[in-house]
């Protein structure tokens, strides 16, 4: 497998990373640490997690998915060297007035936590997970910087940052020399196109910032498994999701992905196939977070990487897709 800098780093990662917000939710322990261990057969040497996976289930105190993740290191130490472990933090933790956000506080009771969960010394991305628009920037960097001058991280990134919020923590970054970040993960897909391509992506492009979107598939919509004319099964992701039935509902979204299919019965490849192979083939795409819940899934997303799109095929999504 072919493995990429990440952004202006000197740290390279696959193409695809191991998504994990369906640990200890969708995905049972037994099937999750089994997903670990094919991905990593697979050469996928990034796991992406987040403190809060699963505390929006009733009962879950969160942190679950890194639990899980931090007994897949323990039964097998001698692959944490060969992982590009990444986890978030700035969602609700407990009940505190400080259990969340992004002060220098919570940042530092969240690192500990996770890397106590996750069974290791150290994390190698570490994300603040969305904007804590109560704290100043210069607090959460100077924090961030302290804990990669300590060696309990070694890079930091951002997610669902826009274009002149990332600008502004890159700034500050470098007047107050202090370590920046290197990667963002945007929400982006041939469906959720304009938010990014808009701003974000030449800012990413100019300074060398590494994109790591999230959501390729659009929750499933992009899979094909969906039909545009009924009723999403009940129990099912799509059933649960506003995002999903709006993706439904809307004739953009359903032409789209009438190209997709089509291309993948050319090609005779899954509609996800080709969704993804579109997204890691983008200039500023370094890897595309997958979240498969079982090993199926998880092989399917895996052909991504045996076909290129030819010239025509990406002229017809982007022809399709462009907002």
């Amino acid at each position: 497998m072919e493995h990429r800098s990440l952004g202006r780093s000197g740290v390279k990662i696959s193409p695809l990373t191991l998504g994990t917000m369906q640990f200890g939710w969708t995905a049972d322990e037994k099937t999750s640490l089994g997903v670990l261990d094919a991905a990593y057969e697979a050469g996928i040497n990034a796991i992406d997690t987040a403190d809060i996976y699963s505390r929006w289930i009733e009962g879950n105190p969160g942190g679950v998915a890194e639990s899980i993740i931090g007994k897949w290191l323990r039964n097998n130490p001698e692959k944490r060297a060969q992982i590009i472990l990444a986890t978030k933090v700035r969602g609700r933790m407990g009940e505190g007035p400080n259990d969340e956000g992004l002060s220098r506080k919570h940042i530092f009771s969240a690192v500990e936590q996770s890397l106590e969960r996750l069974g290791t010394d150290y994390i190698d991305l570490y994300q603040v997970h969305w904007p804590d628009e109560s704290t100043q920037i210069e607090e959460t960097l100077r924090a961030l910087d302290d804990l990669v001058r300590e060696g309990r991280v070694l890079y930091i990134g951002c997610s669902n940052y826009s274009a002149w919020r990332l600008m502004e923590s890159l700034w500050k970054s470098d007047q107050c020399k202090l370590t920046s970040f290197i990667s963002l993960q945007p929400h982006y897909n041939l469906v959720h196109r304009d938010e990014f391509e808009r701003e974000l992506e030449d800012v990413c492009l100019n300074f060398g910032i590494g994109v790591i979107p999230y959501s390729p598939l659009a929750g499933g919509f992009l899979t094909g498994k969906y039909a545009g004319n009924q009723l999403p099964p009940e129990g099912s992701r799509a059933a649960m999701s506003n995002q999903i039935k709006a993706y439904l509902d809307d004739p953009h979204s359903l032409s789209i992905l009438e190209i997709v299919k089509q291309i993948a019965l050319e090609r005779k490849k899954s509609p996800s196939q080709v969704t993804l192979r579109w997204l890691i083939s983008r200039p500023v795409v370094v890897s595309a977070i997958i979240g498969p819940r079982n090993l199926e899934q998880l092989e399917d997303n895996l052909g991504c990487l045996s076909f290129a799109l030819a010239e025509e095929d990406i002229e017809r999504l982007d022809g399709g897709s462009a907002w």
